[in-house]
């Protein structure tokens, strides 16, 4: 990552989480003047913390990538304190059956990861190299000088003054997430396009304790999936020995059961050993204290101002559904794109931005359709015969024919574990080989069905030859 030494110019980034921090470090590695904003108070003297929303946290390539990006000792911390998951368990009705579907074609694996711990490590790396975090924030407005610098204005929680506190800077990036205020206060001075759309899909964290020794209980190295068509239950593994579990079910589902009791009755029954690994008395409590919460996807563009000096970026400018394990590493990989073009624009952070949108929308559009599509895959197709054919047939290509005879990648492995080929690039590639796939899997049915026919062909033959 290029250093161009200590800048004048001064960077305000809206909001701490994950990809606001990340954006943070990365500006200020460059050599700008960075100041970063955040609603809630630090984290760090919370005496309890709850983290009710995360359902966890993937990190895949291009996540880790960017952070390398940045600084490679951040990277190598944040990797430390991960549990790598080579691929999906799949968990069937009864209960007593579990089925391995590996990611990676040569043992590639995905990482679960503690969000708030990820988000501490980060807080921590900002406050070592000198970035400014202002906790207790909360963001008002932006507008600009005559000069269109934007300045912005924010209200100080912590001293309950209702005085409001403004403040010019040279460049704003807005990371606050999908419910963005910063997004909407900056539609008000552009022409913004947004889509904001619900899923019928809700969910409810659960946990899976560590055994009596601090054990597992199930395999850690895997993502665990309960599939059962229009609902389903996955679990991730903590470090502590214990799972982060959700539940993700239509609207219907949640509000026909009506008290904790009829959760645990509902959990017995669709995944029995589940309800054994959390317990009847742990399922009512989460069900009882735990927020069912809400799935939204989150569209827009452009994701700069005319001006170049404003960007929107992560959750802020492209909330995704959790089904393909990207928003986090897609968030990170907005930090890398935005500072290569500041590299590649010899370090005209205006110019770079103006680039940013056109250079980035095709690669936001293209993984948050996939990872909408992917709840389907998860939580139905992974248990079907003609699906298990396709993916072993794309394992095998992938495997033993790329390189060789031909080029040949699955999909998954395109998007988790090749930062270098854009989204939707992948995708344009994936569809090719998905119709080389379904010719395949068409030829070997009319095999069988041919062989099928010849057989009993040969022995009606030899009936009536009687």
């Amino acid at each position: 990552m290029t250093n161009r030494g200590e800048s004048e110019q001064t960077i305000a980034v809206v909001g701490a989480g994950l990809v606001g921090c990340l954006a943070a470090a990365a500006f200020k590695k460059k050599g700008y003047n960075v100041t970063l904003f955040e609603l809630r108070d630090d984290p760090s003297k919370e005496a309890k913390r709850e983290n009710l929303r995360s359902i966890n946290l993937a990190v895949s390539d291009r996540g880790i990538d960017a952070m390398k990006y940045v600084d490679e000792k951040l990277a190598d911390e944040v990797m430390k304190k991960t549990i790598p998951m080579k691929g999906r368990m799949i968990h069937d009705a009864s209960g007593l059956k579990q089925e391995s579907q590996v990611y990676g074609l040569f043992g590639e694996h995905i990482n679960s990861i503690d969000r708030s711990y990820l988000n501490d490590v980060l807080l921590e790396h900002l406050k070592n190299i000198g970035v400014e975090v202002l906790f207790k924030h909360k963001f008002l407005g932006v507008h600009f000088k005559h000069n269109g610098k934007p300045i912005l204005t924010f209200r100080d929680l912590a001293t309950q003054n209702e005085n409001h506190l403004q403040k010019e800077y040279d460049f704003v990036v807005g990371s606050d997430g999908a419910y963005s205020r910063f997004r909407y206060q900056l539609q008000k001075t552009m022409k913004m396009n947004v889509a904001q759309e619900y899923i019928d899909m809700n969910y409810l964290e659960l946990r899976i304790p560590a055994g009596p020794q601090g054990q597992f209980m199930i395999d850690p190295n895997h993502l665990h999936i309960w599939p059962r068509h229009k609902f389903m239950l996955i679990a991730l593994a903590n470090k502590d020995g214990s799972f982060t579990s959700t539940f993700f079910a239509p609207s219907a589902v949640f509000a026909s059961l009506k008290a904790p009791q009829d959760f645990s009755s509902f959990v017995q029954k669709h995944f029995p050993d589940a309800y054994q690994l959390i317990g009847k008395k742990d399922l009512e409590q989460s069900f009882d204290a735990n927020p069912v919460c809400s799935l939204m996807q989150v569209r827009s563009y452009p994701y700069h101002n005319p001006q170049g000096n404003c960007v929107i970026i992560g959750d802020a400018a492209h909330s995704m559904v959790p089904f393909y394990g990207q928003g986090m590493n897609c968030g990170f990989e907005d930090v890398r794109v935005l500072m290569e073009l500041i590299d590649a624009n010899g370090g005209d952070i205006y110019k770079a931005t103006k680039a940013y949108s056109d250079a980035r929308k095709d690669d936001l559009d293209a993984i948050c359709k996939l990872a909408l599509d992917n709840y389907h895959e998860m939580s139905s197709k992974v248990t079907s015969v003609g699906y298990l054919f396709k993916k072993r047939i794309d394992y095998f290509l992938g495997k033993y024919c790329n390189g060789r005879f031909f080029q040949w990648l699955p999909l998954y492995t395109m998007i988790s574990f090749r930062a270098d080929v854009p989204y939707s690039r992948a995708i344009q590639i994936a569809k090719r080989q998905d119709r080389i796939l379904n010719l395949i899997q068409l030829s070997s049915v009319s095999a069988v069905v041919i062989f099928a026919a010849a057989k009993w062909s040969h022995a009606i033959h030899k009936l009536t030859s009687k």
